[in-house]
This record gives structure tokens, C-alpha cells and sequence, in this order.
């Protein structure tokens, strides 16, 4: 077959499949099948080299034509295919504004942040003031100030994580009550919100890293019925006027006397029942008149000043407030949990 003959095969089969193609990726096939670096016109202009003097510019002006005529259908194809895509999309990505849409996702406080701002709230109202401190502690702040010398057995109940033997991870936020007490002079009236830590395994009610709120007053004449005063306001604020509190004798090295607080179970209203054990109270926090010895180790006066203290586990009052039985779920980030506890 004649190079005149194959460019006019070449011609008719592109001008054929050029009105069958659909897409821009078929076009481009198409393009390298015949003016690609191994496409059937290269293939020809290589041959050129087995034609005579004469014959070469003859078939090479014939090729460069039919090169130029099949780049010109071929663009002209590609601005009709490209059209032809665009306005596809615009159709299978057109928005329709009048279409009701599912509403964001909006997040909400952490039940245990939203305990702790009520709580302060309710604290700042009665003249508190709120103090922040670290959570990785001296010793000498953590238990030893608060009457818990080295190899004291109370310590026992509070074992925590060691960095080395004078630094650990505070097992409850006493130690700015301490540090509160060499920096300020009395009057005091603070409270301490913070993250604390036990080495405690994890179960329904306990966990190693969890919250607490303490608060301390020192001043001239403080007696133990100004705490349950204040103790009183707080839970009144928090759970309402019908609810009732009691006293129970405890034991803290750093307040003599101490005591443990209890409030009416709300399951129940003090009836008894599986939460509260059947007692219709649940323990909420504990207190007690600050020790003599803290005030005297503080470089307070223990013969004019006295005070009281009182500490606040916030996982405790969440789960009373939200009525959960597990302290567990409020650390697991479940959004079906917490979007029920805003």
C-alpha cells in the first residue's frame, strides 16, 4: 500500500472514531494511537528514510498535512468533550439551597467542666478566691505540710506516682492550701480546682487521674459550724433546698477534728435503695477544722487563727448530678453520652 493510500486509511479511520468518542480520556487515546511518539504518523515519517530524494518531500509535506488536519479535529473535539464534562458536573455537583439540611454537629462542656464552673460560681459567690497550682509536686507540699511526714502509714491511702523520692504527681490539690498559707497572711478564703492523681486501679467508682475541688478558710474564731454554714449554702445551691446533710466522724492528718459529709441520695430521696445501699445517704466529700500543727508548720498562729477545709471529688458530683453509675464513661469521649449532658 502506497504512503498516499495509508494516510488516507489513517484519515477516514480518525475522522470515524473521532465522532463515536464520549470522553476526553478516549480522545487522548485516540491522539497517541496516531501522533504519538510510536503512532502510526511517526511510523511513517521513520520510513521516509527507504523513499528516494525525490519522493521525500513529496510524502513529507503529505504527512505534515494530515498531521495538521488531525490536530485540528482533534481540538476541535476537545473543546466539545471538555463543554459537554463541565456541564455534567455542574449538574451532579449542583447544590440545591432550598433542600432542608442535617444541622451541625455542635459540641458542649465536659460534664466534670461543667461541675467545676458551677461549683466555683457557687464558691466566688460566698468570697472565695480561686488558686491554680501544679500538678507535678514537691513532697514537702504534698505531704509533708499536710501533717503526712516521710513513711507516715497514712500515706497509704494516697499512693501516687514518684518522679523521684521529692517529686510526685499531687494526690489531691491540699498543697496550694499549703503554699496559700506561707504566701498569704489571714484572712484566707480559697478555693483549688484541679486534676489529681492516685495510683488506684480503674473500676466503676475509681480511676488514677481524676478531679477535686478543696477549700480553705483561716481566720479569727472559725468553728466547725461555720463549715457546715458554708457546706450547707454549697449544696443548696447546687441540689436545692430539700436537700438534707449529715456529719460523720473521719480522720485526716491535716484536720482535727474531720469529718466525712454526707448528702440524701437522689435515686431515692433517702429512702434506701441500691445506690445508696440501702443507707439513703451518699458520701460527697470530706472535711474538717484545719490541724494546729498545718496552721504552725504554715507559719500561721494557731492561738489566734483556726480554720477549716474541705475537699470536693468532682467525678462524684457529676455522677450524682447526671446520674451515672460508672465513673468510666466520662472518660471515654462517647459522643452518645455526653450530647445527653449538656
Amino acid at each position: 500500500m502506497s504512503v498516499v493510500d495509508t494516510l488516507r486509511e489513517i484519515r477516514a479511520q480518525a475522522e470515524q472514531e473521532l465522532s463515536q468518542l464520549e470522553n476526553t480520556s478516549a480522545l487522548e487515546t485516540l491522539r497517541v494511537h496516531i501522533l504519538g511518539k510510536k503512532g502510526e504518523l511517526t511510523a511513517l515519517l521513520k520510513g521516509m528514510g527507504k523513499l528516494s530524494a525525490e519522493e521525500r518531500p513529496v510524502v513529507g509535506a503529505q504527512i505534515n498535512e494530515a498531521r495538521e488536519w488531525i490536530t485540528d479535529r482533534i481540538n476541535q473535539r476537545l473543546a466539545t468533550l471538555q463543554a459537554a464534562e463541565r456541564e455534567a458536573a455542574l449538574k451532579s455537583e449542583a447544590i440545591d439551597v432550598t433542600e432542608p439540611r442535617e444541622l451541625p454537629r455542635v459540641g458542649s462542656a465536659h460534664p466534670i467542666t461543667l461541675v467545676m464552673d458551677e461549683l466555683i460560681e457557687c464558691f466566688t459567690g460566698l468570697g472565695f478566691e480561686v488558686l491554680e497550682g501544679p500538678e507535678v509536686e514537691l513532697d514537702h507540699y504534698n505531704f509533708e505540710l499536710m501533717n503526712l511526714p516521710k513513711n507516715h502509714p497514712a500515706r497509704d491511702a494516697q499512693d501516687t506516682f514518684y518522679m523521684d523520692d521529692n517529686i510526685v504527681l499531687r494526690t489531691h490539690t491540699s498543697p496550694m492550701q499549703a503554699r496559700a498559707m506561707l504566701t498569704m497572711k489571714p484572712p484566707i478564703r480559697i478555693i483549688c480546682p484541679g486534676r489529681v492523681y492516685r495510683a488506684d486501679e480503674v473500676d466503676a467508682t475509681h480511676s488514677p487521674v481524676f478531679h477535686q475541688m478543696e477549700g480553705l478558710v483561716i481566720d479569727e474564731n472559725v468553728s466547725m459550724s461555720d463549715l457546715r454554714g458554708t457546706l450547707e449554702a454549697f449544696v443548696r445551691k447546687l441540689y436545692g433546698d430539700d436537700i438534707k446533710l449529715r456529719f460523720r466522724p473521719s480522720f485526716f492528718p491535716f484536720t482535727e477534728p474531720s469529718a466525712e459529709v454526707d448528702l440524701t441520695c437522689s435515686a431515692c430521696s433517702g429512702k434506701g435503695c441500691r445506690i445508696c445501699k440501702e443507707t439513703g445517704w451518699v458520701e460527697v466529700l470530706g472535711s474538717g477544722m484545719v490541724n494546729p500543727k498545718v496552721l504552725e508548720m504554715c507559719g500561721i498562729d494557731s492561738t489566734k487563727y483556726s480554720g477549716f477545709a474541705f475537699g470536693i471529688g468532682l467525678e462524684r458530683i457529676a455522677m450524682k448530678r447526671y446520674g451515672i453509675t460508672d465513673m468510666r464513661l466520662l472518660y471515654e469521649g462517647d459522643a452518645r453520652l455526653l450530647s445527653q449532658l449538656r
